[in-house]
């Protein structure tokens, strides 16, 4: 087995279990699951994944949803006692589209990495 892809597969499934354990408390956990997504994706790029670009774009999602969560928090929040309609959650909703996206395409990962590990490089070539 080959280095890379030993790694491959630690880096998704640490980033699986991050997303897992994060979802707990989406607000505090958003700050595990971000990384936990973008070490998904990393590994899925050293495994040479079909579903890299998928992962790619979960860790961009993730990370425009938590920034707009951050931002609204800092801001005093959405709803009645902020003065800004609930409609400001529109922001908010890349992260959780992105993290149930970040899972499918771990899984998938995984399954991948698992039963068709990508070729190793030859010395020669």
């Amino acid at each position: 087995m080959s280095t890379p892809l030993t790694w491959a597969r630690i880096l998704v499934a640490v980033g699986l279990a991050g997303m897992l354990i994060g979802a707990v408390d989406p607000l505090e956990g958003s700050f595990m699951i971000l990384p936990a997504v973008c070490a998904a994706a990393v590994g899925a790029s050293l495994g040479r994944s079909r579903w890299r670009k998928l992962l790619y774009w979960c860790a961009g999602l993730v990370a425009v949803g938590v920034g707009g969560m951050v931002v609204l928090s800092w801001l005093g929040g959405i709803g009645s006692g902020s003065g800004r309609s609930l409609w400001w959650g529109v922001f908010i909703l890349p992260y959780p589209v992105g993290w149930l996206m970040g899972i499918v395409g771990a899984i998938l990962t995984l399954i991948q990495l698992y039963k068709h590990p990508a070729p190793t490089r030859s010395a020669t070539s």
